[in-house]
């Protein structure tokens, strides 16, 4: 390059720094500058008296449809030259918007410069496809930028992940990632997972899919991961797609510690996908050492890391918070082992949280000793949002009738309520005791009498008892409301051999006085003998 024009070519890339110019600056016509401009010093010098060109920002209103077309064209003309066939071509250039743009920006942004410099006219220009070309050229990342972003990485990850490839060529690139975008389609993941994952973790394309992906379906199918869940395991926790297959195995050792099977494993992995990181597998030692302080059963700890694996990225200074919490209500060694075993996610709540359940219960009227008894019952109350569950269950008791003097003894008695679904049980249930003839209010006094009522099953006890009731027995739907308790014990074990005894003997009586003795009672009082009706072993529903 002649000095003349490295001169030319350094002062128009301090006007306009991003945009490279080289090749253009010898077609533009040297009389358009004045003699002392080629003199100016290339480092450090103050800028050319020449005035400065008016900015012009880049308008995408600007170009017409036409030259968004002619630029599409140069596009696709130009991967034709990489080697890309004429419909790949034309899909990669259809579908880069924001290349394009980068491209026609600079375009007309040297044709501004030009134009305000060729006052008398001189020099010669190339046409408008042809600028494309030559700027998509000087880029150099020879396609890939526009292919990337083809695909939906956004244009800034297309060029960061274009340098990462730079030593491959565009038609290997796209080998490559059809392959992996296969194997990873294997793995359930769909297109904007596999867009994610490329944009952070560019060297998935170096995977081999028959050596390594398919592989890894097969074992993670065998440990008990669904096929079409693996999408979520590989971008929840990135890194396991490059462990070899012998590597996770051998971390397997730490979670046979717990008594997690193959099948077990999976599940984990399903639920806390980073179980096999490094830092995981240290915590769990501590963790178990920590369990092992406290007292707390080894069985109940083991069984709450199989169902809720999130406990090992937990700190045992943040358990410790929670176990002292549980402390304060009673709730020790192996009655604390049973709630985690129960609800393991409670350990993973905030102590102020936990705390604002139980002032919400204090303030319902329960005192400290009785939360305690709730949680040891039914911990997960405990993980329930208080306004979007428990207070709307304490409002929908209300509206139906239950007072605020007897809703304690509901909760109490029936505490399941408050994590009951309101349209998916208890509705259905009361629907179908007003069909039969019940009306709100006594429903309202049941519920009072007999809060598991709420929890039974329509079709397997609720139906077929109180048909027993109207159809056999004989008495009016009304009899239960004083007495609904009736509903918990065995239709086949108890209620009807009952029945027939006092039917055989012409006895008529209350559901209390048929049902509410004991075996001992019942025979000594109705048929006259010491012995039992039925075994004591007589189960309830």
């Amino acid at each position: 390059m002649s000095t003349k024009s490295f001169s030319i070519h350094w002062n128009l890339k301090s006007q306009f720094p991003n945009t490279c110019f080289l090749p253009f600056a010898r077609r533009c016509s040297l009389n358009a500058f004045p003699l002392s401009f080629f003199h100016c010093p290339r480092i450090h010098s103050p800028k050319p008296y020449l005035p400065q060109p008016p900015l012009v920002q880049s308008n995408p209103f600007n170009q017409t449809p036409h030259d968004l077309t002619q630029a599409r064209e140069s596009i696709s003309e130009y991967l034709q030259e990489l080697g890309l066939s004429l419909e790949d071509s034309i899909s990669i250039s259809s579908n880069s918007p924001k290349y394009m743009q980068m491209l026609v920006d600079a375009v007309k942004e040297l044709e501004e410069w030009n134009a305000w410099n060729n006052s008398n006219g001189e020099g010669d220009s190339l046409g408008f496809k042809e600028m494309i070309i030559f700027m998509a050229k000087e880029k150099g990342d020879n396609g890939k930028v526009a292919f990337l972003e083809s695909v939906g990485l956004p244009l800034s990850s297309a060029m960061s992940v274009a340098r990462y490839l730079s030593s491959e060529s565009l038609p290997s690139i796209i080998r490559k990632i059809e392959a992996r975008r296969g194997g990873l389609e294997m793995l359930g993941l769909v297109d904007a997972t596999f867009r994610f994952l490329l944009e952070s973790f560019p060297r998935l394309l170096l995977l081999p899919v028959v050596s390594h992906l398919e592989p890894m379906v097969e074992f993670l199918e065998n440990i008990g991961v669904p096929r079409r869940s693996m999408g979520n395991v590989f971008l929840l926790f990135p890194p396991i797609l490059f462990y070899k297959i012998q590597g996770i195995k051998s971390k397997f050792s730490t979670f046979e510690k717990v008594g997690a099977a193959y099948k077990d494993i999976g599940k984990m992995l399903l639920k806390y996908p980073w179980i096999f990181s490094t830092s995981i597998q240290e915590n769990y030692e501590q963790i178990l050492l920590f369990f092992e302080e406290e007292k707390i059963p080894k069985t109940s700890v083991d069984r709450a890391i199989r169902s809720w694996p999130h406990l090992l990225g937990c700190s045992t200074s943040k358990l410790k918070l929670m176990v002292d919490q549980f402390g304060e209500l009673g709730i020790r060694n192996k009655k604390f082992g049973r709630v985690i075993a129960k609800s393991p996610q409670l350990l993973l709540k905030k102590p102020q949280e936990f705390l604002q359940v139980v002032l919400f219960f204090e303030g319902l009227g329960l005192d400290q000793e009785t939360v305690g008894k709730l949680v040891s019952r039914c911990p997960e109350v405990f993980a329930a949002n208080i306004d979007t569950t428990l207070k709307k269950k304490v409002e929908f008791l209300a509206e139906f009738g239950i007072s605020n003097d007897h809703l304690p003894r509901v909760i109490k008695k029936y505490p399941e309520v408050l994590v009951s679904d309101v349209n998916k049980t208890l509705l259905p249930r009361i629907n179908y005791l007003m069909e039969m003839g019940l009306s709100r209010r006594q429903i309202a006094l049941m519920i009072h009498r007999f809060p598991p009522l709420l929890g039974y099953s329509i079709e397997e006890v609720l139906k077929p008892k109180l048909n027993f009731l109207l159809n056999t027995i004989g008495k009016p739907a009304k009899d239960v409301v004083g007495y609904p308790r009736y509903f918990s014990y065995s239709l086949e074990k108890k209620i009807k051999p009952r029945f027939w005894v006092l039917k055989g003997r012409n006895i008529e009586c209350s559901l209390e006085v048929m049902l509410g003795k004991n075996d001992e009672e019942f025979a000594a009082e109705f048929m006259g003998v010491g012995r039992m009706l039925v075994s004591p072993s007589a189960t309830f529903q």
